[in-house]
């Protein structure tokens, strides 16, 4: 098996981005340096090739390039996502989250039918590697603050600027 991946180079900023033959598999944090990604390919694709290939990246890096200019609102890329069954479950839900719209991780326990589980969502969101195109960027506390993110809490602020700044545009 093959994992392609490239550094995604937006502003002043450059992160990994991964996919495998499956789909994308990885989005790294802003500035995220390249060891905690190598890290993470190691531990899923253990026998796994790693391959810099940005002509293979391309289509990921225009889709991901076109939200952070505030011009895409919803990804068509195909997914390669890495987890548990509940995990996915979880992540499926996070991705019909519409575009500049925040909600609560109660809120996603709800959707899922599992009422009771709003911690194990938490504990679930924030195994997501796949930031931007799963948006946990768009779950907040309960009582609206911003809470923890694995790309931290600045690209969360930086992320939800965009959808904000964009969705108040006429299109």
């Amino acid at each position: 098996m093959e994992v392609y991946f490239t550094r995604l180079n937006w502003s002043d900023t450059s992160f990994p981005i991964a996919a495998t033959d499956t789909g994308l598999c990885y989005v790294g944090a802003l500035n995220e340096p390249l060891d905690l990604f190598d890290d993470w390919v190691r531990k899923q694709f253990p026998r796994a090739d790693l391959i810099e290939h940005p002509q293979i990246m391309q289509p990921y890096q225009e889709q991901l390039i076109e939200y952070l200019n505030g011009t895409r609102t919803r990804f068509s890329l195909p997914l390669h996502l890495i987890g548990t069954p509940f995990q996915l479950e979880v992540w499926q839900a996070l991705c019909h989250i519409p575009y500049g719209v925040t909600v609560t991780y109660s809120d996603i326990a709800q959707r899922i039918y599992r009422p009771s589980a709003t911690r194990a969502v938490g504990t679930a969101i924030s195994k997501n590697r796949v930031l931007i195109v799963v948006p946990c960027h768009r779950i907040i506390g309960k009582k609206g603050d911003l809470t923890g993110y694995w790309g931290g809490l600045n690209m969360k602020r930086q992320l939800l600027a965009i959808e904000q700044t964009s969705s108040s545009q006429p299109h």
